[in-house]
């Protein structure tokens, strides 16, 4: 097994064909199929089920694919570590659920000290990867958030991932409506008085996960609910269907993004705990140090 049969496993994992896969990795389909038959024998498992309609992941090959992930994760790590031409620059990287305050202290992390030669990250992303990328070293700090409804699972699994979760503050839940929407001037709603608009989530894109996702009322039977994966198209399908998403109620005049939302205090109570996560037991870079300095000055609990 090397990492190249690992890359192609990934590969024709999340495509629908070998013919796709192959054409993505920019090699003939009789050597990829061969490629992958090599491993399967070497291991001594079924990977995929061939059929003329296409591929499709075993159980087992499933399971393979949940630590070929970590395995390609760690070797990227270090291929851009040590072997990438941008090796000689300072490396810090975040990953964070959608908060401005995140985002925010990451700049002033930049803004303090300006290295010479740089490559910093910051992934906006699902909350599982999140966790993920903390967990794998991908990310030395994460933003993540719970409500009641999610709290168990989420510390379940901060636990399993051998993470610390040190909170920040507690929000209490929010509705984000267009400026021009007729509840728009309202101090306070229920979600009853909304059902005839529709919802939009952060798409955690695995059903499995519902108990995921960022926003309070997780397990809230929405009648009409829209995932969406990209800010800029939520923001878009709020402002043109009239529909509203659910959160802190942090919004931010410096965001252009965000400019024409207005936040509405929501009758029904699911308060959002949000904190930032680090491997237990980790010491954290300078500028690690220094993001959770800034972070810090967001506490309030």
């Amino acid at each position: 097994m090397n990492i190249q049969q690992i890359r192609y496993v990934l590969e024709v994992a999340s495509s629908s064909s070998m013919r796709e896969a192959s054409t993505r990795l920019f090699i003939s389909q009789p050597a990829l199929s061969a490629s992958i038959r090599e491993l399967e024998d070497e291991i001594g498992i079924l990977l995929f089920d061939r059929t003329n309609k296409g591929i499709t992941l075993t159980e087992e090959g499933r399971e393979f694919v949940d630590y070929a992930k970590k395995v390609a994760s760690q070797y990227e790590i270090l291929e851009d570590r040590y072997l990438s031409k941008d090796s000689d620059k300072e490396r810090f990287s975040v990953s964070t659920q959608h908060y401005n305050f995140s985002i925010k202290a990451f700049t002033d992390v930049i803004r303090r000290y300006d290295p010479e030669k740089f490559s910093f990250s910051i992934h906006e992303t699902k909350t599982k990867d999140v966790l993920d990328d903390v967990r794998n070293l991908k990310s030395e700090v994460g933003i993540v958030s719970f409500s009641g409804a999610n709290e168990a699972v989420l510390k379940k699994l901060i636990k399993e991932y051998r993470l610390e979760f040190t909170p920040l503050m507690k929000r209490d839940t929010y509705i984000y409506v267009w400026k021009d929407h007729e509840f728009a001037g309202k101090k306070e709603i229920s979600i009853e008085e909304l059902s005839d608009y529709p919802c939009l989530t952060f798409d955690q894109s695995d059903d499995s996960n519902i108990y995921l996702t960022e926003e309070a009322l997780a397990d809230y039977d929405f009648p009409k609910l829209i995932k969406s994966d990209d800010r800029a198209t939520t923001m878009e399908l709020i402002a043109e269907l009239h529909g509203y998403s659910i959160g802190s109620g942090m919004l931010s005049g410096d965001d252009v993004i965000l400019k024409g939302l207005v936040s509405i205090k929501l009758k029904e109570e699911d308060p959002l705990t949000i904190g930032y996560i680090t491997r237990m037991g980790s010491s954290l870079s300078v500028y690690g140090q220094a993001y959770v300095e800034e972070l810090l000055k967001y506490k309030e609990l």
